[in-house]
């Protein structure tokens, strides 16, 4: 297996991305990894690492694409940054994976682009996994789809439940659809729409409407348009930055509340790992044409390692061939 990393993209490249990798690599011992970005850079920070060396390769690509920059045009002008060669690299099966903490504009925008879709589906969604304490709740979409049909919710749908039953082992996912009630008639017109055509499928486990705070407890997959997606993903992650923040102001407040932090830390320890987005890696692009796995813009080493784990998983799982056969051109 050989997986492309976008070596200069995110908040702490190139440093974290390439440890991340390396402490990846010592996991799998039969991954090798191709590094995109400034040669001479990468070339410092891998020494000390002679024993991987066989197993990697650098593709020099100076030029680097910022979180601000038009996604477009960043991708059509700047053809020797590292996301870009990573991208063209996956597409000319030079590897079977890729992954980026880049821009997640120009990353969606380059793997259209520059990868294309896979025939039939008819637009690809970005699906992160939310922390549950489980094996995680995927949500699709979160931002790649503003604006949706739903067509596309169906299809959303279909590749959540073949992601959590190909990757995470899930025999029989719940598909839930977000929406402003259970009752089968709530929602708008995009919601009840799509809500028959989920019910109807009989390939996948289809449980109806949900609320948002239903989503960590009744559903493995969370179905969405882009933009109420992203609007609930945020609203997560921000009451949970929100609660850790609290309880910490809280436990500091004078010796009494020192002495209850200190009895209460085993348990404070694991809710915040059940909380952190770094066990889980991070958020896969399904609908395109090879394996694109999308990390958080401030992954360290620790999400870097885990999203390696991700895309490896990924492309073990054949996750993108599954796609193909069950959303042919004809299915819908």
């Amino acid at each position: 297996m050989k997986l492309i990393v976008d070596a200069f993209g995110g908040d702490n490249a190139p440093e974290e991305i390439v440890m991340g990798v390396l402490e990846g690599m010592e996991e799998f011992n039969e991954m090798s990894v191709i590094l995109t970005g400034d040669e001479a850079v990468l070339k410092e920070l891998l020494t000390g690492h002679g024993h991987l060396m066989p197993r990697i390769d650098i593709v020099h690509a100076p030029e680097r694409i910022s979180m601000d920059e038009p996604p477009v045009n960043a991708i059509k002008k700047k053809r020797n940054s590292s996301m870009v060669a990573g991208l063209e690299l996956l597409k000319n099966k030079s590897g079977d994976g890729f992954l980026t903490c880049g821009s997640t504009g120009a990353a969606l925008s380059g793997a259209l682009l520059r990868v294309g879709r896979i025939k039939g589906v008819l637009r690809p969604a970005l699906a992160p996994i939310l922390p549950n304490g489980g094996k995680g709740v995927m949500l699709i979409d979160c931002g790649a789809n503003m604006d949706c049909k739903p067509a596309n919710l169906e299809q959303f749908a279909v590749m959540g439940d073949i992601y959590m039953k190909s990757v995470l082992r899930l025999d029989n996912p719940r598909i839930g659809l977000a929406n402003v009630g259970t009752e089968d008639e709530k929602g708008n017109a995009l919601t009840h729409e799509a809500f028959p055509l989920l019910k109807a499928r009989n390939d996948i486990n289809f449980v109806g409407n949900l609320e948002g705070r239903d989503v960590f407890e009744k559903a493995d997959v969370i179905v969405s348009d882009g933009f109420a997606g992203n609007l609930l993903l945020k609203s997560i992650e921000g009451t949970a930055a929100f609660l850790m923040g609290m309880i910490k102001r809280e436990f500091s407040q004078g010796l009494r509340s020192k002495l209850g932090a200190g009895l209460l830390m085993p348990s404070l320890k694991r809710i915040k790992k059940t909380m952190d987005y770094t066990e889980y890696g991070g958020a896969p692009l399904l609908g395109i044409d090879g394996v694109i796995i999308k990390g958080h813009g401030s992954s360290n080493a620790k999400a870097v390692r885990a999203a390696v784990r991700q895309c490896a998983r990924m492309v073990n799982a054949d996750v993108v061939e599954i796609i193909k056969e069950r959303l042919s051109a004809a299915e819908l």
